[in-house]
């Protein structure tokens, strides 16, 4: 009997990206209402753009970019912004949503965020919102790294996102027995939805949230300087870093 082999990493890795794009291909629209719509997801993008403290002409990189929920206001604010999504239909939506806003300094790139090569010292910032939980782990960490490659010197990485662990400190379970609650109280259908959540959850096939002390170390590991996290909605957080002078060191 012959046996299925083992998947290598590169074509594991292929087959994550595969899937994220379609299913944020089949998302996109629900996405922009969602985000449109929720004002907790809203707290997080203005605390990303707060702490990313952009100035006129200064260079940005949004990665998972979405329909431009951070990279519109950032343009707004005079940067430039490379708007990087996985999804066709989501940087569509970005370029549509930026030509109604009558806003230019928007450049759209449907890329991988895991296979985005950009050249050394060329960003001001590096944002995120809501898009790196669904990298695997060891991208996520990769993804930090080339971050600390892209910034010039005194450049900042700022990520918004969920930020909860599999239950090891307080936090984390605080935040899982309150989706947990919500949800049962819905009835039958949240029911349903905590047991497709929690197949989710220990399998990680599609999201995979860490907690801030794990994104804190994947900064400090790849030099970042001025770590900082903070709380701002429910599960979601802040976290960022400073690109230090000189060469950046990891440990």
């Amino acid at each position: 009997m012959l046996r299925p082999r083992a998947l290598t990493e590169p074509a594991r890795r292929g087959l994550t990206i595969a899937r994220q794009r379609r299913f944020w291909t089949r998302r996109a629209a629900a996405w922009e209402h969602t985000a449109d719509s929720t004002p907790g997801l809203g707290k997080v993008i203005e605390t990303v753009i707060d702490v990313a403290d952009p100035a006129p002409g200064d260079t940005i990189v949004d990665l998972g970019c979405g329909s431009g929920q951070l990279s519109i206001p950032l343009a707004q604010r005079g940067a430039s912004v490379v708007a990087v999504d996985v999804s066709p239909a989501m940087t569509e939506m970005l370029e549509s949503n930026a030509a109604e806003a009558e806003v230019e300094g928007v450049e759209p790139v449907t890329a991988p965020i895991e296979d985005l090569d950009l050249r050394p010292g060329s960003a001001d910032a590096v944002v995120s919102n809501y898009a790196l939980h669904h990298l695997r782990d060891e991208d996520k960490a990769a993804v930090v790294e080339q971050a600390a490659r892209w910034l010039r010197p005194g450049g900042r990485l700022v990520i918004g996102d969920m930020m909860f662990g599999r239950g090891g400190d307080a936090r984390d379970r605080q935040i899982i027995f309150a989706k947990v609650s919500a949800l049962a109280r819905r009835g039958p259908g949240g029911w349903w939805r905590i047991a497709k959540n929690a197949a989710r959850y220990l399998t990680r096939t599609q999201e995979r949230p860490v907690s801030i002390k794990a994104w804190t170390k994947m900064l400090e590991r790849a030099g970042f300087r001025q770590v900082e996290a903070r709380s701002v909605v429910s599960e979601a957080a802040v976290v960022s870093g400073v690109r230090p002078p000189g060469e950046v060191t990891r440990s």
